[in-house]
């Protein structure tokens, strides 16, 4: 049990946070035994009684715990700073680098224009760094560059740490031109900033600009052959990806679990199963460590890959489920077509001490859906705002049109779609439109048509499945005019394209596509199947 037994004097204002400590010997118990939020609470709870919680230095541990450590809680942080009589540096600095580093980085903003407005404590050069990543975050350069602006005023835009967060706020949100700027005004080498313009170049879809800056480093680290790998997977240039990997490991360099997570990502969008295990084999050789983001990366592959087994026993094995391993595993076994499964794992879940998220309805109704559980698919989709007091998004009732759709209950699908409290998308009226044509239903699939139309008037998809009730009515000449009409407005059907791997080798085949070097051969079988059937 936490306890304290002498009383403590008041710091002054120039004291240290180690002094103060070491003046004050008991509370080194903060740094020595502090590795919960509950331990974290019982000092906390001391510090209130004895009204040191106000004093920044004597509460100053407990604020960095909760605001920056992997098993903090920032709302908790939040509270210790709003009992601090007079805030100091240390104490803004704290707060606002947690918030930005939380899922509500715009906290991190409000708090900053409250230390310039209501606080007599002036940002030092390690505050801003944290407002730009917020910025950065929330996708707003266009007022981080006001900012900016106050950074130059002040002279502080050479700073490094400063300077690397701007070029990385203005990569992350798509400011090219300002990235470009901010990384030429001074040329020295600075590998951080080298990186952030890697990452934001090919987020802007710039994968071959970004390569070409890669290539021109003179020198790189793990985050910079990171930084490549995973443009190239988030581009789709998924076999550039695992190139890539391998001259990293010709030049021996060392990978990272954010390297491994990106090639888990680019075997899996490639079906890639023999890469796949590959790199998970490399993963347990290597000793990385199986967390969370890792575990579920592999789970993904696997799930993706069509080895659902293995998927289900990485699961079952991992040391660590934290709720993404949970959600991957329940959408993957619907996917793969085990939906009683699915829907067996979310009960244990419920048991657990996680709560499902908006993630884990989708999987759970996803399941209902290709099962055909209308009811229990109504169910859940009650449970989700009920009880967990979840709002569905546009998602979840994606799930509930197909469900309903396939279903053949059509009008319901359509009343649920106009009372829904957000706008309906293109792709939820497409659902509502391959189910007309299912059920053909050629009146609502018209006005689904419309819809499609209305949203995106550019959609292949209204057109070709509309001509396809058509022509599945024997209205030929209806089918007709829809054909004639992407003409004339010159919009193309995107082709299928499908993969598969063959002795560890990735093919891929477009719908009418001869450019694979064995298409010839191809289309023969396939002649010579047509024949015998």
């Amino acid at each position: 049990m936490i306890s304290f037994s002498c009383s403590l004097t008041s710091p002054s204002p120039s004291t240290s946070i180690s002094k103060f400590i070491s003046d004050h010997p008991h509370l080194s118990i903060l740094e020595k035994h502090c590795t919960t939020m509950k331990d974290l609470q019982k000092i906390h709870a001391h510090l209130l009684k004895t009204g040191l919680a106000k004093h920044p230095l004597a509460v100053s541990p407990v604020l960095a715990f909760c605001a920056t450590s992997p098993g903090g809680d920032i709302n908790y942080a939040y509270l210790v700073f709003t009992q601090i009589h007079s805030p100091n540096l240390f104490s803004w600095n704290t707060i606002i680098r947690g918030f930005s580093q939380s899922s509500t980085p715009h906290h991190a903003i409000s708090l900053f224009i409250d230390m310039l407005i209501v606080s007599s404590v002036q940002p030092h050069r390690l505050t801003y760094p944290s407002v730009f990543k917020a910025y950065a975050q929330l996708g707003l350069a266009h007022y981080g560059a006001q900012l900016h602006g106050r950074v130059i005023k002040l002279g502080l835009q050479f700073d490094p740490f400063i300077r690397n967060t701007i070029i990385y706020m203005y990569a992350n949100c798509g400011f090219l031109s300002e990235m470009w700027k901010a990384f030429y005004e001074r040329m020295d080498f600075d590998i951080v900033a080298w990186n952030s313009m890697i990452m934001g170049l090919a987020k802007c879809g710039e994968v071959d600009e970004s390569r070409k800056l890669f290539d021109e480093m003179p020198l790189r680290n793990t985050v910079s052959w990171n930084s490549m790998i995973s443009g190239y997977v988030r581009n789709g240039r998924l076999r550039e990806a695992l190139d890539l990997f391998g001259q990293m490991q010709e030049e021996r360099i060392k990978p990272s679990e954010f390297t491994m997570v990106s090639l888990l990502n680019a075997s899996a969008r490639l079906g890639a199963l023999k890469q796949g295990e590959w790199i998970h084999d490399y993963i347990r050789k290597n000793n990385f460590e199986l967390n969370v983001i890792v575990t579920a990366s592999i789970i993904d592959m696997y799930c993706k890959c069509g080895s659902i087994g293995e998927a289900f026993q990485v699961f079952e094995m991992a040391p660590l489920k934290g709720l993404s391993s949970w959600n991957t595993m329940i959408l993957g076994l619907a996917m793969n077509g085990c939906e009683n499964e699915a829907i067996q794992l979310f009960s244990r879940l419920e048991c657990s001490n996680l709560r499902p998220d908006d993630v884990t309805f989708v999987g759970v109704l996803t399941a209902c859906n290709y099962s055909g559980l209308v009811d229990k698919a109504k169910e859940y989709f009650s449970l989700m705002s009920k009880t967990y007091k979840i709002e569905p998004s546009i998602k979840h009732y994606s799930c509930m049109v197909d469900t309903l759709g396939r279903a053949g209950l059509l009008e319901e699908a359509e009343e649920l779609i106009r009372n829904m409290p957000v706008n309906p998308d293109a792709i939820i009226w497409s659902s509502l439109l391959s189910a007309c044509r299912k059920h053909g239903n050629v009146e609502l699939a018209k006005r689904a048509a419309k819809h499609i139309v209305d949203l995106d008037g550019n959609d292949s998809c209204g057109y070709v499945l509309l001509s396809n009730i058509y022509a599945a009515s024997d209205q030929f000449e209806e089918a007709m005019e829809q054909r004639l009409s992407m003409k004339e407005k010159q919009i193309e059907k995107e082709p299928g394209c499908s993969l598969i791997e063959v002795n560890g080798e990735i093919h891929e085949f477009v719908a009418g596509g001869r450019l694979h070097p064995q298409a010839q051969e191809v289309y023969s079988l396939l002649n010579e199947l047509g024949m015998m059937f």
